[in-house]
C-alpha cells in the first residue's frame, strides 16, 4: 500500500521536479501516493508545514534556516535533505526605469556589473526605485542586495525593497505599485509577454550555478517516518533526472502550464527550460544554465549553500551571528540523508558536505561516491569567494 505523502508548492517553475514526480509516476514507482497542494505565499508554506497540514514542501532554500533560528513566528523545525535545482530567478525593471537605465549604459546581455552601474547612475537622478522580493528568507532578496551593494547601491537607503507573492509581481509592476522586483520564473517573462518590463539579469549571472528551492521537510515527520522520506527523495531525484532531459521541455512545460499547477501558459515557461531568455523588445539572451534541475549536483544539499545564505541574515541584521546559530545552520541541511537515500540508484554522491563557494571558474570533475561528477562554475560576479571554513573573515568584511 503506497505511503501518502503531502508536500505544498508554490506556482513557480521550480516546482518541477515535485509535479514530475507525481505526474510522470516516479511517486508511485517508490511506492509513494504523492499529493500536491497549491498555495499563493510562502507565508502559507511556513505555516501550513508547521501546523501539520504538509509532510514536505517546495520551499525558499533559506526559510527552514530561518525556521530553526526562530526568525519566523510560526514555524516548526525543518531539515533540508535535498534541493530542488539551481537558478530559475531574475531581476526584472519597469520599461520607464529601463528607459533611464538604457541611457546610462545599460547593456541587453544581462550582465550584472554593467546593469547596475546603470541602475546607480539612474538612482543618482534622483529616483528611489521600490524592488519586491518574495519573502524577506530569500535568496531573491539576498541575492538582489548583494547585486545592489556590490554595484554601490544601499539596499535600505537607495532603494526601498518590499515583499509581493510571486504571481503578483508582473501585474504590481504593470499597476505602478513597484519598479522592478526579483522572481523565480515564469514571473519575469510574464512581465515581458505583457508589455511592462524588462528583464535586465539573472541569477545565474549574479552568482553562478546558486541554489534555488529546496525540500523543506518538517522534522518530526522525517524523524518518524524515514523509510518513506528515503522513498520520496528517490522519486524526486529520478524525477530531477527526467526534468533535465532536453527532449522533455516542451512536455514539461505542458505539464506546469495545468491550472493546478503553475497555471501560465506554457510559452511563458519554455524560454528558462531552453535557456533562451526573451528580456523584452524582441530581444532574447542566451542563459544556458538558467535553471539547472539536476546536473552539477544541482539536488544536493550543501553546507555551504546554507552558511551564505545565514551569513547574508547575519549582514542584513535579521540574526545575530554565533557559534549557536553557525551549528543550528549546518545540520539544518542534511547530505547524510540524501547520500543515504541515493545510494542504491548508483548515482553520483559528492564526497564533501561543503564547498567553497565562487572558487569553480569552469566546469571540474570532482570526487564522488558512484557515477562520475562534474560541478562549476560557480562564481559570483564580482569574484569575491566564500569559504565557509572562515566564515567569521567572510561576516567580518561586511
Amino acid at each position: 500500500m503506497n505511503a501518502r505523502v503531502t508536500a505544498g508548492f508554490l506556482p513557480l517553475l521550480d516546482s518541477a521536479i515535485l509535479v514530475a514526480a507525481r505526474q510522470k509516476g516516479f511517486a508511485a514507482d517508490e511506492g509513494i501516493d504523492l499529493a500536491l497542494v497549491r498555495e499563493n505565499s510562502w507565508a502559507s508554506i511556513r505555516d501550513r508545514l508547521a501546523v501539520g497540514h504538509f509532510d514536505v514542501a517546495h520551499m525558499l532554500a533559506p526559510m527552514p534556516i530561518a525556521h530553526n533560528l526562530g526568525l519566523a513566528p510560526l514555524a516548526a523545525r525543518t531539515i533540508v535533505p535535498m534541493a530542488l535545482g539551481l537558478g530559475g530567478n531574475a531581476v526584472t525593471v519597469s520599461l520607464p526605469l529601463w528607459d533611464t537605465m538604457r541611457a546610462h549604459g545599460a547593456t541587453g546581455d544581462f550582465d550584472p556589473a554593467a546593469t547596475g552601474r546603470a541602475l546607480r547612475a539612474a538612482i543618482s537622478d534622483g529616483r528611489r526605485p521600490r524592488f519586491a522580493v518574495v519573502h524577506p528568507h530569500s535568496g531573491h532578496n539576498y541575492e538582489l542586495r548583494y547585486w545592489l551593494v556590490a554595484c554601490g547601491i544601499a539596499p535600505d537607503a537607495d532603494v526601498e525593497i518590499v515583499v509581493v507573492p510571486p504571481p503578483l509581481m508582473s501585474d504590481a509592476l504593470a499597476a505602478g505599485r513597484i519598479d522592478g522586483y526579483c522572481v523565480g520564473e515564469p514571473w519575469n517573462t510574464a512581465a515581458v509577454a505583457k508589455g511592462v518590463g524588462r528583464i535586465v539579469t539573472t541569477k545565474a549571472a549574479i552568482w553562478h550555478s546558486s541554489p534555488e528551492k529546496v525540500l523543506g521537510v518538517a522534522a518530526e515527520w522525517a524523524d518518524a517516518d524515514p523509510d518513506t522520506l528515503a522513498a520520496l527523495l528517490r522519486a524526486l531525484y529520478r524525477a530531477a533526472a527526467w526534468c533535465g532531459e532536453a527532449g522533455n521541455r516542451e512536455e514539461l512545460a505542458a505539464m506546469l502550464a495545468a491550472p493546478d499547477h503553475v497555471g501560465a501558459p506554457a510559452e511563458w515557461l519554455l524560454p528558462a527550460l531552453t535557456g533562451r531568455i526573451a528580456a523584452g523588445a524582441g530581444e532574447t539572451v542566451v542563459v544556458p544554465d538558467f535553471f539547472v534541475p539536476q546536473a552539477k549536483a544541482a539536488t544536493f544539499p550543501w553546507k555551504s549553500h546554507a552558511l551564505w545564505f545565514y551569513s547574508q541574515m547575519v549582514r542584513w541584521g535579521q540574526v545575530a551571528a554565533s557559534a549557536q546559530n553557525a551549528s543550528v545552520t549546518r545540520e539544518t541541511y542534511r547530505p547524510d540523508l540524501y547520500r543515504a537515500a541515493l545510494k542504491p540508484l548508483g548515482v553520483a554522491l559528492p564526497g564533501a558536505n561543503a564547498k567553497v563557494e565562487g572558487a569553480l571558474t569552469a566546469a571540474t570533475p570532482v570526487g564522488s561516491a558512484g557515477a562520475s561528477l562534474v560541478l562549476g562554475p560557480d562564481g559570483f560576479f564580482d569574484g569575491r569567494i566564500f569559504d565557509p571554513d572562515r566564515l567569521d573573515e567572510y561576516l567580518a568584511s561586511f
